[in-house]
């Protein structure tokens, strides 16, 4: 390949719709802003959202073992924690046996959420005008690259580029 085939090849690669990240991050803001009106019947963010889903599904949880499960350290996590608390939806311990571990617990009113929030699932799903087949395969893809993701050392910011890739 000459020289010039080759440079427009590589230009190619930083046109916008080569990215693999641009569709990804799109669909998640549209995701998001899809979500928000539904979430705001019960009070909550999208962030709020992720981390009830978490607790509804065993709490008391460290806010470490919450920050790895929803990919978020402990700097973005504590403040949503505490507007949380405020709100009245959980409580944060110092952990007795380790007192550098907090722990994050459901109260009454968090627990109960969980029944209010039962169709948002359903509800979202009917936003997204696909059939119920297609949402598992696209989730399922979309957990194969997370996987995919962190297996290339995503996580702790060294991924590495790879020659003729996008991200």
């Amino acid at each position: 390949m000459s020289a010039v085939a080759s440079a427009a090849l590589d230009e190619d690669f930083l046109a916008l719709d080569m990215q693999v990240c641009f569709p990804l991050y799109a669909a998640s803001n549209l995701l998001t802003r899809l979500y928000r009106p539904v979430l705001a019947e019960l009070g909550l963010t999208y962030p709020q959202y992720l981390v009830m889903l978490v607790l509804w599904q065993a709490t008391p949880q460290t806010v470490g073992s919450v920050g790895e499960r929803l990919y978020l350290d402990s700097g973005t996590l504590t403040p949503l924690l505490k507007r949380m608390e405020l709100a009245g939806l959980v409580t944060r311990t110092r952990d007795a046996e380790d007192e550098r571990r907090v722990r994050v617990d459901l109260t009454p009113k968090g627990r109960d959420l969980r029944q209010a929030a039962i169709n948002v699932p359903k509800t979202l799903g009917a936003g997204l005008n696909m059939q119920p087949a297609d949402i598992v395969a696209l989730r399922s893809q979309v957990q194969d690259l997370v996987a995919a993701l962190l297996a290339g050392g995503a996580a702790q910011g060294d991924l590495k580029i790879r020659e003729k890739g996008t991200l």
